[in-house]
């Protein structure tokens, strides 16, 4: 069981569903308080062949997978809907199309099960991740307060929570998200996507000292990605014009380099946020936390500077339902709940 300064916001005998569909992934979890009964997902593939998300196509998806997934998580989690407390589902930020899918069904479950209805915001869902049991398994979780370092597709954050009730964004990106740097620069050095997972796999054969890339220079705790990008796209041009295959004969020691310069960034800003705070527990979450450099690194940081680090599962790096439920059973247990009238949001400010 999670810790006693968790446990008093959440009923640990609560039994939520909990639907994601925030972009490609549909996905359906069962939560009975903090420990997780099933998490199921279904991935879209047919997105690689256009080198990225289209969103019409991963709303249609969602239609089709949405009922057996749901379906898939009740029987794995060996409960009836009838059983079920709640419905939490994610309400943004996200595709819209996506997440109108997802919000629709959840709906119509309450409805139908007369149970409450409950929103999520999906970058609040991946921090609380850190939360989440599994039976007859504990795993030590996060303090309060602490710093998590949020980076994803979409979003990069430094995230300060005094509770679970109480988190303030203290840095943030103000152009691009980590994620997409890693998307750009697997782009334009030819790799198919998803291309993060893929230069995470090439740095690990690459020297990360042969290139060397700026670190952007930004006042404060915030983040900017779009510069190095830019300086990427600019290195590989210069040195293709000496030598046609400079991609395919340095793709090692490019991607090696180039994430060594996210990471460092990345981590420069956490490491001043705790000196800034005097906070002695930080973490990691969203996609990006299951970049191997990035992991292995932030509990170097952590060993030297004397904080206590906390990295996700694997699992729970990626969207996930799992997550979305372990915000519901917060907010269930504060009868926090949404109305019908409530609509998914593309876009949400701050947490």
């Amino acid at each position: 069981m999670a810790i006693p300064s968790f446990d008093k916001h959440i009923n640990k005998q609560a039994l939520i569903l909990a639907i994601e569909s925030s972009c490609d992934d549909t996905s359906a979890a069962v939560l009975r308080g903090d420990v997780m009964l099933s998490n199921v997902m279904a991935g879209q593939q047919i997105h690689a062949e256009y080198g990225g998300v289209v969103p019409e196509l991963a709303s249609r998806a969602h239609q089709s997978n949405i009922v057996p997934v749901v379906q898939g998580a009740l029987k794995k989690a060996k409960v009836e809907s009838k059983d079920l407390n709640a419905i939490a589902v994610t309400m943004g930020p996200g595709l819209m199309g996506s997440l109108l899918v997802g919000a629709s069904f959840a709906k119509s479950m309450s409805q139908s099960l007369g149970i409450p209805l409950i929103s999520v915001n999906h970058m609040k869902a991946h921090i609380m991740a850190h939360f989440i049991q599994k039976e007859a398994e504990f795993k030590k979780v996060p303090e309060f307060p602490f710093l998590c370092l949020t980076v994803s597709g979409g979003h990069t954050q430094l995230v300060l929570l005094e509770s679970p009730f109480e988190l303030k964004v203290i840095g943030q990106t103000i152009d691009d998200a980590a994620g997409e740097a890693f998307d750009k620069a697997a782009k334009l050095l030819g790799l198919p996507y998803p291309g993060g997972p893929l230069v995470d796999k090439y740095a690990k054969e690459g020297n990360r000292n042969k290139f060397e890339f700026p670190i952007p220079k930004i006042q404060g705790l915030d983040y900017s990605f779009s510069g190095l990008k830019t300086s990427l796209m600019y290195f590989i041009q210069k040195n293709e014009r000496n030598n046609e295959r400079f991609k395919e004969e340095n793709l090692r020691d490019v991607c090696a380099s180039y994430q060594d310069t996210i990471v460092r960034f990345l981590l420069q800003k956490l490491k001043r946020a705790a000196k800034e705070t005097g906070v002695k527990h930080i973490a990691l979450a969203g996609g990006v936390s299951a970049n191997s450099q990035l992991r292995n690194d932030i509990v170097a940081l952590g060993k030297k500077e004397g904080l206590e680090v906390y990295i996700p599962e694997f699992q729970f790096c990626t969207d996930n339902a799992a997550m979305i439920a372990m915000e519901g059973q917060l907010s269930l247990n504060n009868q926090d709940y949404a109305k019908l009238s409530d609509a998914p949001k593309a876009r949400f400010q701050g947490m």
